[in-house]
């Protein structure tokens, strides 16, 4: 696999910002792609966010494997962390759920308050994540209109923002951070793969080459069903891909190039199936920790 590496100077003054302004919070909602749930967990939020009662969102879990999902969400849900899925483009009760799910994570620190007969005011949240994982989309789901700019790639947030979002919920809203230097070949490449990670820095077509083989090995037949071709060797996939979607440079090859962005705008847009890219093993750490 090839190496990849993503930290632009507004991620650290972002890191800097995030760890002065999370004194003002209740709680921490940690938005993570329900593709790669390991990957895209970032252990800068982790080491800053300290004790912070957590909701963990497994986001884009309407692209991901669903068994795979519910695994997941079992995985990382404990006695101080909530880990649900949420699909912030498609269900329309998703601001419900995640209102209901945060009052749930404070609910002990709010009673507290009530005994005392304090009145609680609204619940402060960070919504932290890495790039493109749908923090902007769930706010403006949770406002209920589009207050926030989103797109479909990341580094479009460059701000802390606090939004009134609900009579019960204030969230503060933060650029996607990534950290300076991953532990392995495999995190970089399915962040990249799942747009986490600007495509301007990468080889797309090594990139579209190390996702194909990690689809293969997961979902031995997919591939195979939908490019017609049982090709095992990833750059002769990508050809296949060419061939299938008539992509030919003007000498008359395939391209390859070409394959390789298409292939992985399928991925990302799901037209591929739902498809995971990190599965549960019995063996993976704890990462709610």
């Amino acid at each position: 696999m090839v190496k990849i590496q993503w930290y632009p100077g507004h991620m650290e003054k972002a890191r800097r910002q995030m760890t002065e302004r999370l004194r003002a919070c209740d709680m921490v909602i940690e938005l993570r792609d329900a593709r790669i749930p390991q990957a895209s967990m970032n252990p800068l939020l982790r080491s800053i966010s300290g004790n912070k009662p957590r909701l963990i969102l497994l986001t884009k879990c309407d692209l991901a494997d669903p068994v795979q999902t519910k695994k997941w969400t079992e995985k990382l849900s404990d006695e101080q962390t909530v880990c649900m899925e949420a699909d912030l483009l498609n269900d329309n009760r998703a601001a419900k759920k995640i209102i209901h799910a945060s009052l749930q994570v404070m609910k002990e620190k709010r009673e507290k308050q009530m005994a005392r007969g304090i009145r609680p005011r609204a619940v402060r949240a960070m919504a932290a994540g890495i790039p493109n994982v749908g923090k902007s989309t769930m706010i403006n789901r949770i406002i209920g209109k589009k207050t926030l700019k989103a797109e479909d790639r990341p580094g479009v947030t460059r701000s802390l923002t606090w939004i009134h979002a609900d009579p019960q919920l204030d969230l503060l809203d933060t650029p996607g951070v990534l950290w300076p230097k991953f532990d392995d070949e495999f995190t970089g490449t399915v962040l990249a793969a799942c747009g986490s990670i600007s495509d301007d820095i990468v080889d797309v077509k090594m990139l579209a080459m190390d996702t194909v083989r990690i689809i293969q090995e997961l979902y031995p037949s997919v591939l195979e069903d939908i490019y017609e071709s049982g090709e095992v060797n990833p750059n002769g996939m990508l050809k296949a891909i060419a061939v299938k979607r008539n992509l030919v440079r003007e000498d008359g090859a395939a391209d390859t190039k070409r394959a390789a962005e298409l292939f992985l705008n399928e991925f990302r847009k799901g037209k591929l199936g739902r498809i995971s890219l990190e599965h549960v093993s019995e063996d993976a750490e704890d990462l709610h920790e």
